[in-house]
């Protein structure tokens, strides 16, 4: 099972000779990472598992220095579920050389955060017309009734609109540059610009490009 944690760099378009298609691309870029603690389902964690740090920190807690000892101080720690974790030991350096051309992935992100939005804007509502007496078109509206005398729980109201951890999934790997830690996946991937991503495989490869065969009617003599 392949996974990676990276930054999203930007978009960009591929152009794929073989088709003559122009593919939109995310372009990510994977850090340095290094296993920091492997779980597996025979031992007291019950599940298999791999924990991965990235990136450096200056000051870490001593718990932290406790969990890592020698093999310094991380930033970034993440932890993937595996089907087994035999294949992975403590101190494991992790590349993305495994990726494949074709291979399928889901991006794990966290969208970009739009403030105090109103309803309109974060749920899509369609508003009020704007004529025969409304003067608030983009107003909720009523939000409850006589019963229970309360608005209530999870109305679709006006609030804080983005930072929520969304998953895309079945991207599909265009270009792999193992030498710059490089890997472009075609569509669009949550988060912002140089926003922490979490890319795993979903084990299915196809090609990029399905190209039909159009086969000839035979004419009728």
């Amino acid at each position: 099972m392949n996974f990676l944690v990276g930054h999203k760099l930007n978009m960009t378009q591929y152009f794929d000779e073989a088709s003559g298609e122009v593919i939109p691309v995310t372009v990510i870029k994977a850090g340095s990472m290094t296993v920091t603690q492997v779980k597996s389902a025979d031992s007291k964690d019950k599940y298999n598992a791999v924990q991965i740090g990235m990136g450096k920190k200056a000051k870490v807690s001593k718990s932290l220095q406790g969990h890592l000892k020698d093999l310094g101080t991380f930033s970034v720690l993440s932890e993937f579920r595996v089907p087994d974790a035999k294949d992975y030991k403590r101190g494991q350096k992790i590349d993305i050389g495994n990726f494949k051309i074709g291979e399928f992935v889901n991006v794990i992100g966290v969208s970009k955060g739009r403030g105090f939005a109103g309803a309109m804007k974060r749920h899509g509502f369609a508003g009020f017309p704007a004529s025969h007496g409304h003067n608030k078109p983009r107003s909720v509206g009523s939000i409850g009734q006589r019963f229970p005398q309360h608005v209530r729980k999870g109305m679709r109201m006006s609030g804080h609109f983005g930072v929520d951890k969304v998953t895309v999934k079945n991207l599909q790997i265009v270009e792999v540059d193992a030498a710059k830690n490089l890997i472009t996946v075609k569509g669009a991937v949550p988060g912002h610009r140089n926003g922490l991503v979490k890319v795993i495989s979903t084990g299915k490869v196809q090609p990029l490009v399905k190209v039909e065969v159009v086969k000839e009617e035979k004419k009728k003599k």
